[in-house]
């Protein structure tokens, strides 16, 4: 909780997540001078404080993550946003056309704006072990956990960007990096699998499954894989096993009907309004090409300035309704 946060139940938006497109929307919201919430589980930055080092985002040619998302907070409550520290539970569209925020320290928010950009949860294997050795070498994040591995073998599993990243990344610490991934070609960027794979600490692993975890009183040991094409089986001693097989959207905060992709990313129209009027979307848990801090801030702008104005034209909507009466 900041010390900006008002004492009080109602504002004219309320933002869920605190990563880059909900600082942005709280920074054009204040400056718009709508009274804005945000509400953030965690520290203000979301992925940012899970990222090392940032190459991508104009104007720094290289930033750390968490130096970004320091500075993105404090552009934020320069403009008066009020940002919470709490977990929302559930976001109600109810019958007076005000949505309901419902959060996990018990509090009721209301708004007739509601903009959600609260990211998704990184996706898990399903394999025995997983759960049973999360925390004591299964990871699903470097920048929190590589240190832990210092001069030891590890493996990371996944074949998309993040994947590749964070296996460079790792380096830094583990002795040896297995980069597994389940099909012979990677997802990820062309200058990232040069990067990796010219690093003689990466050792890459095509087309293997994971099938098990294992491990001891200690935590994680070994890697149990499975090969996609012939069906053999090996194992890879290791004690750290990171994941990177992407992320489930948290759509699934919104109670009622709301149109989305089969993968339950959610579908917006121009002005980044979901198919229920009022609330709207944007970031990595909105349907679009790509997921990066520039789309997402793009969106949040976009998001907004398109709730200034659909606030203005209800509150023009209802003084023509109350003349008319």
């Amino acid at each position: 909780m900041t010390n900006n946060e008002k004492e009080k139940a109602q504002y004219d938006v309320i933002i869920v997540g605190g990563g880059p497109a909900g600082l942005c929307a709280a920074m054009y919201s204040g400056r718009g001078m709508l009274d804005a919430l945000l509400i953030e589980r965690g520290l203000p930055g979301g992925e940012l404080l899970n990222t090392e080092l940032i190459e991508d985002y104009p104007g720094f040619e290289s930033i750390l993550g968490r130096d970004l998302a320091a500075r993105m907070t404090s552009h934020t409550e320069k403009f008066g946003a009020s940002i919470v520290t709490d977990t929302v539970d559930a976001i109600e569209k109810m019958d007076d056309d005000w949505f309901e925020v419902r959060t996990q320290l018990g509090k009721v928010y209301r708004a007739p704006t509601v903009l959600l950009t609260a990211g998704g949860t990184p996706n898990k294997l399903g394999v025995p072990g997983e759960v049973e050795y999360a925390g004591r070498g299964v990871s699903y994040c470097a920048v929190c956990d590589g240190a832990f591995f210092k001069d030891e073998t590890i493996a990371v599993v996944g074949g998309g960007d993040a994947a590749v990243e964070e296996a460079g990344y790792l380096t830094r610490y583990a002795e040896k990096v297995f980069l597994v991934h389940r099909r012979d070609e990677f997802r990820a960027s062309k200058l990232l699998q040069e990067r990796a794979f010219k690093n003689p600490k990466i050792a890459v692993v095509r087309s293997q499954v994971v099938e098990e975890i294992g491990g001891g009183p200690s935590g994680a040991t070994s890697l149990k894989l499975k090969d996609t094409k012939t069906g053999e089986t090996s194992e890879l001693a290791v004690t750290g096993v990171f994941i990177f097989i992407g992320f489930t959207p948290n759509s699934g905060l919104i109670k009622g009907h709301f149109d989305h992709d089969p993968s339950g990313y959610i579908i917006t129209d121009w002005n980044m309004m979901t198919s229920i009027p009022g609330l709207f979307a944007a970031g990595d848990l909105r349907v679009q090409l790509t997921r990066q801090i520039t789309t997402a801030v793009g969106d949040a702008t976009t998001a907004a300035i398109a709730i200034e104005k659909y606030l203005a034209e209800r509150q023009e909507a209802a003084k023509e309704a109350v003349g008319s009466a």
